[in-house]
């Protein structure tokens, strides 16, 4: 045996997410952001990464995408994403109150879907 295995891609989520360990209620994993303007240069490795998938990017993406694209563990992408949304560089879009159906209707299709199975 030569020694521990020394590998970069080897880093605990802890030390990813600088020491935090929970993610805002509001960001979950198939909330949708979008990326606001601003400076990256201070933010470290793995944000300056999740910020770079939106480069180019037209829409936003699901935090489940950035989990895929970065081969990172969804709870800890939650985590860096939430940061993200704290200081401004990511942002998630309004739904649109006014378009959200009456819940008469919800009901009535509730039922007939019950009726169908």
């Amino acid at each position: 045996m030569t020694g521990p295995r020394r590998d970069p891609d080897m880093v605990r989520p802890y030390v990813r997410t600088g020491g935090k360990i929970r993610a805002r209620d509001d960001v979950r994993l198939e909330s949708v952001l979008i990326a606001a303007s601003g400076p990256t240069d201070s933010l470290g490795p793995d944000a300056r990464r999740v910020m770079r998938l939106f480069t180019g990017a037209v829409g936003g993406l699901a935090v489940a995408d950035i989990a895929a694209a970065l081969e990172l563990p969804p709870s800890t992408v939650r985590i860096l994403v939430s940061s993200l949304v704290d200081s401004g560089h990511l942002t998630s879009p309004v739904a649109a109150i006014d378009h959200q159906p009456e819940s008469d209707l919800l009901q009535e299709v509730l039922r007939g879907l019950r009726s169908l199975v």
